[in-house]
Parts: C-alpha cells; sequence; structure tokens
C-alpha cells in the first residue's frame, strides 16, 4: 500500500496536471470559434471555384490542354498530400487522418499503383515508420500561427513543379473536414489533375463556354489557383477540427483526473484512518501493559 505521503504528492500532481488541461481547454475554445468562423467563410468560394474547374475537365481537353487540367495521360503513379498540425494534445485529430491517407494508400497499392506521400505538418511524420520509402517531401508548417493564404500557394507551387516534373500522375489530398466541435471528419479529395464530373463523364453532355480575354490566359491563372485554394481550404478547416479536437481531448482529460483525484482522496483517508486506528491501538495496548 502506498504511503500518506506518496498519496499526497500524487494527488498534488494531478491537480496541477488537471489545472494544465483545463486552461488549454479554456485556450482552444477560444481559437475555435476564430477557427470555425475562418473555415465556414473560406468554403462558399472553394466549392465554387471546384464546381468550376470540375465543369471545364469535362468540357475542355483534348490536345495543348493543360496537364492541370486533362492530366498526363495515365494514372500509375499516385501521390497522397496529408494535411495535419504542428502539434499534439489533440485527440484523435492528427490519427484521423493518417488512417484515412494510409486505408487509401492500401487501395491504390492493391491496385498495383505506385504510391508516394507528401507530408504537410509535423504530425503526418508517423507515416515514414509505415512507408519509408515513398515519401517524396516533408513540408514543414511550423512557422504558421495563423492560416494564410500564401502558405497554401507555396505548397501549391511546389506540388505543380513536382508534377510538371513528371514526379507523379495524380495527387489527393487528406485533411480533416469541421462538422462541429464534437465532429471532425477525414476527407479525401483529388486535386491533380482537376477531376471529371460523374454525369458529364457518364453523358457526355456539353456546353459552350466562351473566354475572355482567351481560354490559355485564364485556365493558367484559375488552375494553380484552384489547387492553392483547395489546400487553403483544408488548412482552414484543420484549424477549426484540431481546436474542436483539443477542446474535446482536454475536457475530458480534466474530467479524468477529476475522478482520479477523487480515487486517490479516498485512498488516502483509507490509508489515514487505517494508521491513526493502528497508532490508537498500539497506545491503548501500551497503557493496559503498565
Amino acid at each position: 500500500m502506498a504511503s500518506l505521503k506518496a498519496l499526497k504528492v500524487r494527488i498534488n500532481s494531478v491537480k496541477s496536471t488537471q489545472k494544465i488541461t483545463k486552461a488549454m481547454k479554456m485556450v482552444a475554445a477560444a481559437k475555435l470559434r476564430r477557427a470555425q468562423e475562418a473555415a465556414q467563410n473560406g468554403r462558399p468560394y472553394a466549392e465554387r471555384l471546384e464546381a468550376v474547374m470540375a465543369s471545364l475537365a469535362g468540357r475542355v481537353g483534348g490536345v495543348g490542354a493543360s496537364p492541370l487540367l486533362a492530366g498526363t495521360g495515365k494514372d500509375q503513379v499516385q501521390l497522397i498530400v496529408v494535411a495535419t498540425s504542428e502539434r499534439g494534445l489533440a485527440g484523435a485529430f492528427n490519427s484521423n487522418i493518417v488512417r484515412a491517407a494510409r486505408r487509401k494508400a492500401d487501395e491504390l497499392i492493391a491496385q498495383g499503383k505506385t504510391v508516394k506521400f507528401y507530408i504537410a505538418g509535423k504530425k503526418g511524420r508517423v507515416l515514414r515508420r509505415f512507408f519509408p520509402d515513398a515519401i517524396l517531401a516533408d513540408h514543414e508548417m511550423g512557422h504558421i500561427k495563423t492560416v494564410a493564404f500564401d502558405d497554401a500557394r507555396a505548397v501549391a507551387d511546389d506540388l505543380i513543379a513536382r508534377f510538371l516534373k513528371g514526379e507523379f500522375d495524380v495527387a489527393h489530398l487528406f485533411y480533416s473536414k469541421f462538422v462541429s466541435a464534437l465532429v471532425q471528419e477525414p476527407m479525401g479529395i483529388q486535386i491533380i489533375p482537376v477531376p471529371m464530373p460523374a454525369k458529364t463523364a457518364a453523358t457526355g453532355a456539353a456546353a459552350v463556354v466562351e473566354y475572355e480575354p482567351d481560354e490559355e490566359s485564364i485556365l493558367a491563372e484559375l488552375l494553380p489557383r484552384n489547387i492553392a485554394v483547395q489546400i487553403f481550404r483544408a488548412l482552414l478547416e484543420n484549424a477549426a477540427s484540431e481546436q474542436g479536437s483539443r477542446m474535446n481531448a482536454m475536457d475530458n482529460a480534466t474530467r479524468n483526473a477529476g475522478d482520479m483525484i477523487n480515487r486517490l482522496s479516498i485512498q488516502y483517508n483509507r490509508t489515514r484512518q487505517a494508521a491513526i486506528t493502528t497508532e490508537l491501538v498500539e497506545i491503548i495496548s501500551g497503557a493496559e501493559a503498565l
């Protein structure tokens, strides 16, 4: 049985941990509101631009079309971009993204594809343990305090440069979509080349699309921007999901610490009562012996 001193030290230690987790919960809750607003405000533009690019992918093609729109003509080398956070203590936020990326990788490998990974965020480096020879790049995001479009554009420019060099044929982006403070869903979308819309591919329907000033200049601007915008949306969704997951994790940790303090306090009181009873018995026995 633990001594009274050891139990008291442990109780004080758990109380200190409880104060830390409670403070982290409050900080995450304060950051969550701003991150949630940013994620929700960024969705309409990203979704609309994604729809426009998908429409163009179904109606523009042939010789001379941009590789970002038409692809390379093959899909043997698949790149999985894994966007995670730089910090831990966020519950299952990072592990859910990594798990979804691993499932996608296993599916592609089973189809005979070559899989590579592009890691954006420290917590995605756990993939090195499972795919040590498949890491194409590791993009450090540690300088980011607030998500900015320039950060997403830097990742997008790097991906586009690698794509044009022929390092991969298709790129998928994995991140966590913010649904609520309690729910964050890992998501995977194709960002390079622009995916063909299902209904257009099935029916072959076409529409007249007019470009002003000209098709080449517009697509040259829109295609790289679309990739940057989709990555920017993923970073915004991740920021909100991370804070929501951290708030829940710290709330659970605070409550668990409270339960542990109660159990240790009961054990401490029982041990103290047993020690007092033993001392009284010894005193009475000594008095009777005299």
